[in-house]
């Protein structure tokens, strides 16, 4: 059994490149999540894929039908981990600065953050059981923060697979059983 690890392909939006507010951060992040895609050639490694589970968001559908001609299972449970920013008043900041903290609080289980580390490593278990129980190739187009849970808890699974920090875009990670 196979388990494709697909991140979306590369967002069109860029990443603001000044000192933003925590409002003009989260105008970004919903025109982040608007955004069109970089389609890219995907290498499916010449595996048969027999179900395909994708993200709803726009970019994360977009890359599944590129990679998967079949029905296509699209869950809300596979979009990206909320964040939301730390700062409530109007603190310019630059961006790094900004995720520095969002990640902070969320490590943290801050009251700023919507999902905790906990929920979300729940959220994957339910997706996992869902996706492993029969035993066949199934590809998963979801978001790079996902994917890093993904792949620890396949890991515990039994799985072998790739190493990645932060996968790429439009890239396929291989795990099997």
């Amino acid at each position: 059994m196979k388990v494709g690890l697909l991140r979306h392909f590369k967002v069109t939006r860029g990443y603001p490149n000044k000192i933003v507010t925590s409002e003009e951060l989260r105008q970004w992040m919903r025109e982040y999540d608007a955004s069109d895609v970089e389609e890219n050639r995907i290498d499916l490694c010449n595996v048969d894929w027999s179900k395909c589970y994708a993200s709803d968001l726009s970019r994360a559908e977009k890359t599944a039908r590129k990679a998967f001609d079949g029905q296509i299972i699209f869950l809300e449970e596979l979009r990206e981990i909320p964040l939301s920013p730390f700062f409530q008043r109007k603190i310019r900041l630059p961006l790094p600065i900004h995720l520095l903290f969002i990640r902070i609080a969320w490590l943290f289980n801050h009251k700023s953050q919507s999902l905790s580390k906990k929920d979300v490593s729940k959220r994957i278990n339910v997706i996992l059981d869902k996706v492993l129980q029969q035993d066949e190739n199934v590809l998963i187009v979801s978001h790079g923060g996902i994917m890093m849970f993904m792949r620890k808890e396949l890991l515990k699974r039994g799985f072998t697979g790739p190493k990645f920090r932060t996968a790429d875009n439009g890239k396929l990670y291989i795990f099997e059983k």
